[in-house]
C-alpha cells in the first residue's frame, strides 16, 4: 500500500499477541476520541474514511456523502483519517475499546477481525450488495466475515492490488517490452508464460548493475508493500509457513525451495532494503532511480503530476509465476458500523449507498483507476483503459482472467488468530532479511520456528 511520502500502518493486526495488545492499548489510550456521542444524536450521523494517498481522492467522496446526506434530511460528519503512524488503526482499537466515536468507520486487512466483536452484522447490506453487483472477492470475505456473519462491508476506496509497476524504456532497452507482454487489451500470449520470478532476477540483477535498481523492501515494520510481495512470493512456491491446521510447514520441501531461490533474489535488492517502508519504493520510482516497484498506481499518480517523464514511461502488469502458479498481492478495505452507534440504520444506509456503482465509479475515476472494486460486477469500469500517459498504463491492474492469476494475501493458509500474527511480525520479509544477512537456510528456519511456535501457544 505504498504512497509518495507517506507511511501505512506498519502492522494490521487481528488478534493480537501481548507485545502487540500492549502496544496498540497505550497508544489508543493517548488518542483523543473524536464525536463523543450522546443519547439525543437522531438525525446524525458521523463516519470516518480513509484519508486517500491519490490527491483529490477525498473531495469526490465527501461530495456523495454531503449529497446523500441533503436528500435524506440527515447531519453527517466526515472525517478522513490518514493512516500514518498507524492513526487509522489506532483510532478503532481505541472506539472499539471505548464504545463510544464514529457510528461508522474504515478498516482494513486484519482491523475488522481486531474489532469484530464490536461490528453490527451488515448481512442484509451485503445480501443486497452481492445480488446486484456480483460476488466479492474470495480475500474480502475471508477477512469481513465473524462466526458466520458479514461484520463489514467491502469497500472500493482504498482496495488495491499490488502489481509490478516498471520503466517501460528501460526493459525495452534489455529486451523485454511491457506493452507486448501485458497490452491494454483482452487475451492472452506467449510473453506472458515467460514472466516467472526466475526472469524477474534476471531482470533484477541487469537493473542492479545499471543503477536502475528494483525497489523491493524487506522492513520489519511499516512495509505492508514488502510482506504482501513476499506472501505471494512464496505462494508461487507453493510454501506455507503454518496450515489450516495449525501445523508448521517450515521444513517442507517448498519452503525451502523457495528461500534456496531467494538466496539468489535478495542480491538484487538496495541496500537499505530492511529499512524500507512503504514510501521508500513510491520515492525510488519517481526519483527515477528505480526500474520496478511493486504498488498500487498512487506512486505512478504522483509522478504524473511531479514527474511527469517518468509517469509517461511506467506500465503496471501482473506478478511473476512461480512453479506453483502467479499470485496476486491485495490489501482490501472495508467500512464497518460499530454496535453502540447511536444511528445505526443511517450509517449502513449511507454504506450501501456509496456502494452503489453509480457512486464507486466515480470514486475509481477521480483516483486514476486506484480504487478496485471487489465486486465481480463492477470490474468493467472504462477507467483503467483510459487512464494516461501513457494511453492503458493500469489496465492491467485489475486481475483479470486471462492473466491466469490468483489474489494472494500474505499468511491467509493459517487461522486468521495466526496468520494476523504472521503478517503483523513480517515473518516472510524477516526470513528474506536473514538471507540477505547471510544466514543459512538452516538457521533461518529455526528463528522462524521459535517464532511461529509463541504464535500458537
Amino acid at each position: 500500500m505504498s504512497r509518495q511520502n507517506r507511511t501505512t500502518p506498519g502492522n494490521p493486526t487481528g488478534k493480537l499477541s501481548r507485545r502487540q495488545a500492549l502496544k496498540l492499548g497505550a497508544a489508543a489510550s493517548t488518542l483523543p476520541l473524536v464525536h463523543i456521542r450522546t443519547a439525543g444524536a437522531a438525525g446524525k450521523v458521523a463516519i470516518g474514511f480513509w484519508d486517500h494517498w491519490v490527491p483529490g481522492g477525498n473531495d469526490v467522496m465527501k461530495k456523495q456523502v454531503d449529497a446523500w446526506a441533503e436528500k435524506n434530511k440527515v447531519e453527517a460528519q466526515v472525517d478522513f483519517i490518514t493512516s500514518n503512524n498507524t492513526k487509522l488503526q489506532i483510532t478503532g482499537v481505541a472506539e472499539a475499546q471505548a464504545k463510544t466515536g464514529h457510528d461508522a468507520l474504515a478498516f482494513f486487512n486484519w482491523d475488522v477481525y481486531n474489532v469484530a466483536d464490536s461490528l453490527e452484522p451488515v448481512d442484509d447490506v451485503m445480501a443486497r450488495l452481492v445480488a446486484k453487483n456480483g460476488a466479492v472477492s474470495a480475500t474480502c470475505e475471508y477477512l469481513a466475515k465473524a462466526k458466520g456473519h458479514w461484520v463489514a462491508v467491502p469497500s472500493s476506496s482504498g482496495t488495491q492490488t499490488k502489481p509490478p509497476c516498471a520503466r517501460i524504456s528501460w526493459f525495452k532497452k534489455n529486451g523485454l517490452d511491457l506493452q507486448a507482454m501485458y497490452p491494454a487489451t483482452p487475451g492472452h500470449n506467449a510473453l506472458q508464460d515467460g514472466w516467472t520470478w526466475e526472469a524477474f532476477a534476471k531482470y533484477g540483477a541487469l537493473a542492479a548493475k545499471d543503477e536502475m535498481t528494483f525497489g523491493l523492501g524487506m522492513g520489519a515494520g511499516g512495509n505492508t508493500d514488502a510482506t504482501d510481495t513476499h506472501g505471494a512470493l512464496f505462494k508461487a512456491y507453493g510454501a506455507t509457513l503454518i496450515d489450516a491446521d495449525g501445523k508448521s510447514q517450515l521444513k517442507s520441501d517448498a519452503v525451502r525451495q523457495v528461500l534456496e531461490f531467494a538466496q539468489q533474489l535478495v542480491k538484487i535488492y538496495p541496500a537499505d532494503a530492511v529499512s524500507y517502508d512503504d514510501a521508500s519504493n513510491n520515492r525510488a520510482l519517481i526519483s527515477g532511480k528505480s526500474a520496478l516497484i511493486f504498488n498500487p498506481p498512487s506512486a505512478w499518480a504522483v509522478a504524473k503530476r511531479d514527474a511527469p517523464q517518468v509517469a509517461e514511461d511506467c506500465w503496471t502488469f501482473p506478478a511473476p509465476s512461480g512453479p506453483k502458479g502467479r499470485f496476486l498481492p491485495t490489501l482490501s478495505y472495508f467500512w464497518g458500523v460499530y454496535k453502540f452507534s447511536q444511528n445505526k440504520t443511517a450509517a449502513k444506509e449511507l454504506i450501501e449507498y456509496l456502494m452503489q456503482p453509480e457512486q464507486v465509479e466515480p470514486r475509481c475515476v477521480a483516483t486514476e483507476g486506484y480504487d478496485l472494486p471487489p465486486y465481480a460486477g463492477m470490474l468493467d469500469f472504462k477507467v483503467w483503459a483510459e487512464v494516461k500517459p501513457p494511453l492503458g498504463t493500469v489496465y492491467n491492474y485489475p486481475l483479470r482472467p486471462w492473466h491466469n492469476a490468483q489474489p494472494s494475501l500474505t499468511a491467509a493458509e493459517a487461522s486468521p488468530d495466526i496468520a494476523v500474527q504472521i503478517y503483523n511480525r513480517a515473518i516472510h520479509n524477516q526470513m528474506m532479511a536473514r538471507i540477505k544477512e547471510g544466514q543459512t537456510i538452516p538457521q533461518v528456519i529455526a528463528w522462524a520456528q521459535d517464532e511461529l511456535e509463541g504464535f500458537t501457544r
